[in-house]
């Protein structure tokens, strides 16, 4: 497991709960208010904070508001055929992160994953305890507990391939998810949906950590302008969530629209991705 090394569980607990009391209290808390507000001495409240976003409560604050997707939309709207163009895919969606991915055929999404052997376990990350799936090719799954629970989010990832063979695996899928959630290393992702589903999980790998795009340009860009309802159809039933980012999908107003694993948890991705962009400017 990667807990020992990231604690991401319990820290994201720790997130979890502020975005509570921040939208409750719906303007921006002084340290000594929020850590008291979470049972918290104002030390190690800071200390936890920082251990896992590496800014203060105050600043992260400010990712956290509601027009944080309007501003990030305004100032960060990624052009994915630009953003492809110039190499912002692949190694440099994550930083030091190395992405290779193939997609099953159609054929043999269809069959539902008969004959398919599907490695599972759950290991820790930034946002809460995450299931991680995957074949001999590559991770087909990942989903978050923290809304959800575990026996849900293992049901319902279960049912995507009702057909296939499923085997507990930690050791088959370890480095794999820490590539993912320490972006480091390779990982390596196995695609399986149907053909516009594929087309759209393509075009959300190449939107860069940190920057936003919308469901009409991601319609646009598959070549479905008018498509709009089945691309955010698609986005919504991406089964590798965070490295597949169907969270940097947004409304054409700045709306955080849907999340499968929960809002919170998609706030606190993308807050997350801002504030390591910034460090990193």
């Amino acid at each position: 497991m990667l807990g020992n090394e990231i604690e991401g569980s319990y820290h994201y607990g720790v997130i979890r709960r502020a975005i509570e009391v921040i939208d409750a209290n719906g303007q921006d808390l002084s340290l000594n208010a929020l850590a008291a507000q979470m049972e918290m001495s104002p030390a190690h409240f800071q200390r936890l904070f920082s251990t896992w976003v590496g800014v203060s409560p105050k600043r992260y604050q400010q990712f956290l508001r509601l027009d944080h997707a309007r501003s990030l939309l305004r100032d960060r709207f990624s052009t994915l055929e630009t953003a492809h163009a110039v190499g912002l895919s692949g190694s440099g969606r994550l930083y030091d992160l190395f992405l290779r991915w193939e997609a099953m055929s159609p054929g043999d999404y269809a069959r539902k994953g008969s004959g398919l052997l599907i490695y599972w376990a759950w290991f820790d990350s930034p946002f809460g305890e995450a299931l991680v799936m995957g074949t001999d090719r590559g991770i087909c799954g990942m989903a978050f507990a923290a809304e959800t629970g575990r026996a849900d989010t293992f049901q319902d990832m279960q049912s995507r391939w009702p057909k296939a063979e499923f085997c507990e695996a930690p050791e088959r899928l370890q480095d794999w998810a820490q590539a993912c959630f320490k972006t480091t290393g390779e990982a390596r992702l196995h695609l399986i949906g149907a053909p516009l589903q594929i087309k759209v999980w393509e075009a959300l790998l190449r939107i860069p950590s940190g920057y936003v795009t919308t469901y009409s340009e991601l319609a646009r860009v598959v070549d479905a302008p008018k498509a709009v309802r089945a691309v955010g159809t698609a986005v919504g039933r991406n089964p590798i969530s965070w490295i597949i980012p169907c969270h940097r999908a947004l409304r054409k107003s700045g709306g955080l629209g849907g999340y499968h694993w929960g809002l919170p948890v998609k706030r606190a991705m993308l807050a997350y991705e801002a504030v390591q962009l910034e460090a990193h400017e």
